[in-house]
């Protein structure tokens, strides 16, 4: 079997699966059990963000005193929990995985989240379809999104150039990060806004989006 040309990059959290509520209300359930006070403004302000970073933030604004590693821990226990209960699938999203699989276009995660929330994901998708996988505690600490690392191992994975990758996010964070790592990046809002960021593609859904639309953005690196 030749090799692909082409492949796509997919985060998760909002994105492939509408998990930020899930996200928002473990973050509320941890600071209001050490009575803080959280707001979906500052839940807003960590969508796409590396965990550690949003655990950080959390222990310092919504007062919780635990170590940033324990915060992450019980975050991600709590949307796993959910997940399980429920995936919610985004518009489009399952559907056009599944066309890229059947199209011989290889596709990856590249998500922050951490394998414990990944994992009911991707043990729900049929095999082949999300070739490989990288996650925000695989990363090295401080080279989470914005910062291109987490795509360019995804590329690796795949191994493509970043440059032949489309990048599908839902946040300025994660968007920043797949531009820096030079992927063709389509961004489709969910939780925030992601007007005025140079270089992003803008999407209203991933419904009714094909491979061949996608082969239409491909970049061929010199």
């Amino acid at each position: 079997m030749s090799a692909p040309e082409w492949g796509v990059l997919w985060d998760m959290d909002g994105t492939l699966v509408d998990t930020e509520p899930y996200w928002f209300a473990a973050e509320y359930e941890v600071v209001e059990e050490f009575g803080g006070t959280w707001s979906d403004e500052h839940a807003h302000l960590l969508v796409g963000s590396d965990l550690l970073d949003g655990a950080a933030y959390i222990k310092e604004h919504g007062g919780v005193p635990l170590e940033v590693h324990e915060i992450v821990r019980r975050l991600e226990a709590s949307v796993a929990r959910r997940t399980l209960e429920a995936i919610p699938w985004r518009p489009g999203a399952r559907e056009l995985l599944g066309e890229l699989f059947a199209a011989g276009i290889p596709s990856a995660l590249v998500t922050m989240a951490w394998r414990g929330s990944v994992t009911p994901v991707l043990e729900a998708l049929p095999d082949g379809w999300m070739r490989a996988s990288v996650t925000g505690d695989e990363v090295p600490p401080g080279r989470g999104k914005p910062q291109p690392d987490p795509y360019l191992r995804g590329a690796e994975l795949l191994g493509l150039d970043p440059r032949s990758c489309i990048a599908i996010e839902d946040s300025r964070t994660g968007a920043a990060s797949a531009l820096a790592a030079g992927c063709v990046t389509v961004g489709v809002p969910n939780a925030v806004s992601l007007d005025g960021i140079d270089g992003l593609i803008l999407r209203d859904t991933l419904e009714a989006l094909t491979p061949a639309d996608l082969a239409t953005l491909v970049r061929t690196p010199a």
